[in-house]
């Protein structure tokens, strides 16, 4: 049985998958996670996992709080 999207992509992502889509390093993250002002993640187990459709979200989110700048 597959579980994964339509399109391949792994529904939750590692630190590192998710740091590769967001173009941030690693520590970056982590340090987001530790000020809790970053994209939502969980643990499963030992691991920190984030999901792809929060990561989008997150990033819509810093988006539309941006202020215009002038091209």
């Amino acid at each position: 049985m597959n579980l994964q999207p339509a399109d391949h992509e792994p529904e939750l992502l590692t630190i590192a998958e998710a740091a590769q889509l967001l173009r941030t390093p690693v520590a970056t993250l982590r340090f987001w996670r530790h000020r809790n002002t970053g994209p939502r993640s969980f643990r499963l187990g030992r691991r920190v996992l984030y999901r792809r459709d929060d990561l989008h979200d997150w990033i819509g989110a810093q988006r539309d709080r941006a202020v215009p700048t002038d091209a």
